[in-house]
């Protein structure tokens, strides 16, 4: 039911944002006298904001544009060279990269936004690294046929993958993968896999959430897994391929995002309506890239989504000593060999300072030089692995740890 309205509103939303657009376009047409009076650009600055929030948004493209490398220009090749139903293996690779490059492979929060929310990560290690990265499926888009798709599957994924890409391969775990990509780490450790990572990068990860917790932590904990099960969880309806799964679907995790920060998305809107107003298209345009990106979302399976909350951030069984796969026991203590990089914002307001360098001290065995923890001064979560701060402050710390093994 509760998707079901969600369908029918956003059905009226875009019809909407549509005759909101066709009005932004006649008021703009310098044909009409409208345009020139005081009214026309601000009633047409108004309906552009509103067409913008309410157009209807699919699976965003990656659109990594060509980098410079010592003075020169390079192109960016994009691949899709393993397939299966919940994700696939996309590689981004430049042109004249050589050949003894790090093959480096980001794996994705499956969190409600596209893997493509990680476009700026994927553009600045692709200037030195071969890059593969985890492009997630949107639930309601899997056909119940193929089954489900829970945490232990997440972490089976992330080692078939490791396995297609090779031995010596580093991994970067961007916010919640780095809990599985921990636990496959370990996996591969016990089993002396050749495949397992030579290095793990974790960024702003809830490997403990006991520590310094936030908002997101406090919502987690202050609610029974029931009441996440009778809440949250809906129904795909028909129109979609995977009608009938059962799914934490994405508008509602944009939703919650949103609230933290409610006061911070009007501002933002309303500033783009004065550049709009002012005719400053560049500020304006630099706004709506960031929102196509943010307001396009997906559903994720409820039984990856109920594991998550269940185990991660309620029992907190990693750092416990008590997170299980496939029934079996993980030994955070089998990582011996594959060296730890912990790195975290400090104005994280997802995840708080502490939780992700828990990591560190988990992986008991791991000789300390191969240990790492690195604080982003002035870095909120999104700017771990985005933005100016990312690029030129953070990502430089990643390569050299990655060159260091």
């Amino acid at each position: 039911m509760l998707y079901s309205i969600y369908e029918m509103q956003r059905a009226w939303l875009n019809t909407a944002s549509e005759w909101a657009s066709v009005g932004a376009r006649l008021l703009d047409n310098p044909a009409l006298p409208m345009g020139y009076t005081g009214m026309g650009p601000v009633m047409a600055s108004g309906l552009k904001v509103f067409a913008h929030l309410y157009e209807d948004r699919g699976k965003p493209d990656w659109d990594i544009q060509p980098v410079k490398v010592e003075g020169r220009q390079h192109l960016v090749s994009e691949t899709v060279v393993f397939e299966k139903p919940f994700g696939s293996l996309r590689r981004f690779r430049r042109d004249d990269l050589p050949e003894d490059a790090p093959r480096l492979m980001i794996a994705a929060p499956m969190s409600g936004h596209y893997a493509s929310l990680l476009r700026g990560t994927v553009q600045r290690m692709v200037e030195n690294q071969e890059v593969y990265v985890t492009d997630w499926a949107d639930a309601k888009m899997v056909p119940v046929e193929e089954g489900t798709f829970d945490l232990d599957d997440y972490i089976d994924y992330l080692i078939e993958f490791l396995h297609f890409i090779g031995p010596k391969a580093h991994v970067l775990a961007v916010c919640q993968p780095s809990v599985p990509a921990f636990a496959a780490a370990a996996i591969m450790g016990a089993e002396k896999d050749e495949c397992r990572p030579k290095t793990l990068t974790m960024m702003g990860g809830p490997i403990d959430t006991r520590a310094s917790p936030t908002g997101v932590n406090d919502l987690a904990m202050d609610k029974p897994l029931s009441w996440f099960r009778n809440t949250v969880i809906a129904t795909v309806p028909l129109n979609y391929p995977g009608a009938g799964r059962r799914v934490y679907p994405g508008f509602l995790q944009l939703a919650g995002f949103i609230s933290m920060n409610l006061a911070d998305h009007m501002m933002s809107h309303y500033e783009m309506f004065k550049h709009l107003t002012q005719g400053d298209q560049e500020s304006a345009d630099r706004t709506k890239q960031f929102y196509d990106e943010y307001l396009s979302v997906c559903d994720m399976t409820a039984e990856f989504y109920l594991q998550t909350i269940e185990h991660v951030f309620q029992e907190h069984a990693l750092p416990k000593g008590e997170f299980m796969h496939r029934g079996k026991l993980i030994d955070p203590g089998a990582i011996r060999d594959t060296a730890l990089l912990a790195i975290e914002g400090e104005k994280d307001d997802i995840s708080g300072i502490g939780q992700t360098r828990a990591a560190l001290d988990l992986a008991r065995d791991l000789p300390v030089r191969m240990t790492k923890y690195h604080l982003a001064r002035d870095v909120g979560h999104y700017g771990i692995f985005n933005g100016s701060k990312w690029r030129t402050r953070i990502a430089p710390v990643v390569e050299e740890w990655m060159r260091a093994f």
